[in-house]
């Protein structure tokens, strides 16, 4: 217990530290918010070109490992729509952004810390990955959906255009393309170029966790209890059970480590942004109160699933 301690502890001593900052005016909302866009535009764009041109790229573009987390990722999604929508006669936006906090995992601020302690440097590869289903898949699903639940379907092909148009934009796609091209073509970065880099990606993690818990400060989880009691389950056990399930289930013969990284990842609490986009289709207050208590709750159930890997010989400590 004492290992896995010494893998999670210091992940939420991080985040605990970024909400004493909040809490005792050290760090304002603008400030933390300035400490996020580091993280999202420089920092991690540059971890994942790190880890596309340090490894093989037959081995970064890993399509056993995109086909189980995305199968699994989808998979918890449509469940939460079916939950939100089918069985409690939500709205289909509200029942979009459900489905959204139970299947899209923060990995770049929380899940790469943890995996990166867990199981070293294939946790940015992993990351990279992860990212092309959450901003590639998930996300633009989930918006192009509560959107048609807002319009009843009215004028939802300027939304997709738009969603796209967007995507074209998002820094961490522009890491991953900068990071395939180098990748594909063997050209190497300059040395001074290089080491910026990787002085950026190794503040990535720690970064990411300070402004996680600066943006906890002030959230509230009041009279929210079913909606935030589902977004949370489904988050934290759901996901990683449907990927798990996806892994056995679509992989002949799934790798350990593959399945460790998978899991550790799909066990983190939802995007830094879910609030954003939950106030967008009148669920601020449920998506932010999810992702206070699904970041607390995390230290449980991470620790829990580090435990698991362990004993079941996927993690050796």
């Amino acid at each position: 217990m004492l290992e896995i301690l010494a893998i999670t502890l210091p992940i939420f001593l991080l985040i605990g530290a970024g909400f004493t900052a909040a809490r005792f005016g050290l760090m304002s909302r603008d400030n933390l918010q300035g400490v996020g866009t580091f993280v999202m535009y420089l920092a991690l764009p540059s971890l994942i070109i790190r880890a596309l041109t340090d490894y093989p790229l037959a081995e970064v573009l890993n399509p056993g490992y995109l086909l189980a987390y995305g199968a699994g990722s989808l998979a918890a999604f449509f469940m939460g729509l079916a939950l939100t929508v089918g069985l409690r006669g939500k709205r289909l936006d509200a029942g979009a952004i459900h489905a959204l906090g139970m299947s899209a995992s923060n990995s770049g601020f929380i899940g790469y810390p943890v995996a990166l302690m867990a199981i070293g440097p294939p946790a940015a590869i992993f990351m990279a990955l992860n990212m092309v289903v959450e901003t590639l898949i998930i996300i633009p699903l989930a918006l192009i959906l509560a959107e048609a639940g807002r319009q009843n379907g009215n004028g939802l092909g300027p939304v997709v255009r738009q969603t796209f148009a967007r995507l074209t934009r998002n820094p961490v796609l522009i890491g991953l393309l900068i990071g395939i091209t180098l990748a594909l073509s063997g050209l190497r970065l300059p040395g001074p170029l290089a080491q910026a880099i990787d002085m950026l990606a190794e503040a990535a993690g720690p970064a990411a966790l300070f402004t996680i818990g600066g943006m906890l400060h002030g959230l509230k989880a009041r009279g929210m209890a079913v909606d935030v009691s589902q977004v949370v389950l489904g988050k934290l056990l759901l996901h990683p059970l449907a990927v798990l399930l996806a892994a056995f289930l679509l992989l002949p013969d799934p790798d350990p480590l593959m399945i460790a990284g998978a899991l550790l990842f799909a066990c983190a609490p939802m995007i830094s942004v879910y609030p954003l986009f939950g106030k967008q289709y009148g669920q601020g207050d449920i998506s932010a109160a999810g992702l206070m208590v699904s970041t607390l709750a995390s230290f449980v159930t991470i620790s829990l699933m580090i435990w698991l890997l362990t004993h079941y010989g996927l993690l050796p400590l």
